[in-house]
C-alpha cells in the first residue's frame, strides 16, 4: 500500500503548489495557458517519443493488452453512447470518454506498478496502447469536429501525423520497430525536455483550481459523475471479467490487470481539454474526483486479489 500513498502524495503535492501559484499570481493571467502549450507541444512529445522508442513492443501480442483494449473501448463506448443519446456534441462527449477510460499510466501508474506489481513493465501495455490508440484517435476526433466541412481530403487523412503528440507516439514507435538505438546526444536532451511534461501538466492543473467550484455540482455534474463511475468503478469490474472469464487469468497476472485499469483518468486529459477549449470543466472534475476515489478502490482491489 505504500506504492498507492506515495503515488497519490507526490500528486498532491504537485497539484498543490500549482494551486498556490495560481492564487499568488506568480506566473500572471496566461500562466496556465503557457504551461499547458509547453506540455502538449513540446514536453509531452519529446516524453512519449522517449519512452516508446525504448519501449519493448512484444507486450503488444499479450493477454493483458488485450484485457486493457476491451475494457477501454467497453467504458468508453457506454459514455459515448451515452452522450449521443443525450447530444452532449462530439468534443465533450471525446473528452468525456477519455475521462472514463484513459488511466494514469505515467507518473501514478509507473510507482504503483514498481511498489504495488513489484515491475514497472507491468504497465507498459496500458502505456502503449493509449500512446498509440487512444490519443491519436481522441485527438483527430477533436481536431476534425473544430474543422467543419472546411477541411480537404488530405488534412484529414494527415491529421493524427500533424498532432504533436501523434508525432511523438509514433516516431517512438517505429524506432522501437526498427531496432535502432538514439544516440544519447539526441536522446539526452529530449528526456530532459520531457521530464517536465508531469509537472507542467500538475502544476497547470493545480493553477485551473483557483476559483472553480466543488466538483460534480456544475453544469456538467452529469457528465462528470458518469465518466467518474465508468472510471472508478465500470472500468476495473470490466477488466476483472474479462481477465477472469474470458482469458482466464488468476493470481498476479488478475492483479495486474485490475490495479492498472483501477488507476484514475490522467492529468494530461486536462491539458487536451484545454488545447481545444472543450470540456476543460468536464477533465478538471472528472480526474480530481477519479483521483480521489482510486485510493480506497486501490486499497479494495489491492486486499481482495493481493
Amino acid at each position: 500500500m505504500q506504492g498507492v500513498l506515495n503515488g497519490f502524495a507526490v500528486i498532491a503535492v504537485v497539484i498543490g503548489v500549482g494551486y498556490l501559484i495560481g492564487r499568488r499570481g506568480y506566473l500572471g493571467d496566461n500562466g496556465r495557458e503557457v504551461l499547458t502549450k509547453l506540455a502538449f507541444h513540446v514536453a509531452t512529445p519529446a516524453l512519449l517519443f522517449t519512452t516508446l522508442a525504448q519501449a519493448d513492443l512484444s507486450v503488444i501480442l499479450s493477454s493483458r493488452l488485450l484485457v486493457t483494449a476491451i475494457s477501454t473501448c467497453a467504458v468508453a463506448g457506454v459514455f459515448v453512447a451515452v452522450g449521443v443519446v443525450r447530444r452532449w456534441g462530439v468534443g465533450r462527449t471525446t473528452i468525456g470518454a477519455l475521462c472514463s477510460s484513459y488511466v494514469n499510466a505515467g507518473n501514478l501508474g509507473i510507482p504503483i506498478a514498481v511498489y504495488v506489481l513489484g515491475d514497472a513493465s507491468l504497465v507498459a501495455p496500458v502505456l502503449l496502447f493509449q500512446q498509440i490508440v487512444m490519443t491519436p484517435v481522441a485527438l483527430t476526433i477533436l481536431d476534425l469536429s473544430g474543422q467543419g466541412e472546411k477541411s480537404s481530403l488530405w488534412r484529414r487523412v494527415t491529421t493524427p501525423v500533424r498532432n504533436p503528440v501523434g508525432i511523438g507516439s509514433l516516431s517512438g514507435v517505429a524506432v522501437s520497430a526498427s531496432g535502432l538505438t538514439v544516440p544519447g546526444p539526441v536522446l539526452d536532451p529530449l528526456t530532459l525536455i520531457g521530464n517536465m511534461s508531469v509537472p507542467a501538466v500538475l502544476l497547470a492543473f493545480g493553477i485551473s483550481l483557483c476559483g472553480s467550484t466543488m466538483p460534480g455540482r456544475g453544469p456538467d455534474r452529469h457528465l462528470v459523475l458518469l465518466s467518474v463511475a465508468l472510471k472508478s468503478v465500470g472500468q476495473p469490474l470490466a477488466a476483472w471479467a474479462l481477465a477472469a472469464g474470458v482469458f482466464g487469468l488468476r493470481g498476479a497476472p488478475l492483479l495486474d490487470v485490475v490495479v492498472t485499469s483501477a488507476l484514475p483518468a490522467a492529468q494530461n486529459l486536462f491539458t487536451y481539454a484545454s488545447r481545444y477549449r472543450v470540456g476543460e470543466v468536464l477533465a478538471r472534475e472528472a480526474i480530481l474526483l477519479s483521483t480521489m476515489f482510486a485510493v480506497p478502490v486501490l486499497v479494495v482491489v489491492a486486499a481482495l486479489l493481493g
